[in-house]
């Protein structure tokens, strides 16, 4: 896997895993305060850098694992048992 291959396999698991870990722990407001902007239901603390450092740490634990299966010859379609026949 080359270094650009590597980038965007990150960049998917990342947005993947933000998208996973986004609503770990919110809790929504019960009232709202239509005044201030804020509706019912709204979450009343995000705790979004949190969030982000998590989400950075979880996908690259998964981008590891995915860079080692790449590499590794477990699963590969260069192997016969995998690859298209020849005709």
């Amino acid at each position: 896997m080359g270094w650009f291959l590597g980038f965007v396999v990150y960049a998917l698991i990342w947005w993947t895993a933000l998208f996973c870990v986004l609503p770990i722990g919110v809790r929504p407001d019960a009232k709202g305060d239509v005044e201030a902007g804020g509706w019912r239901g709204t979450p009343t603390k995000l705790h979004l850098g949190r969030k982000l450092i998590g989400t950075t740490i979880l996908s690259a634990v998964l981008w590891l694992g995915v860079y080692a299966l790449v590499e590794s010859n477990w699963i590969s379609f260069r192997d016969p048992w995998l690859s298209i026949p020849d005709r």
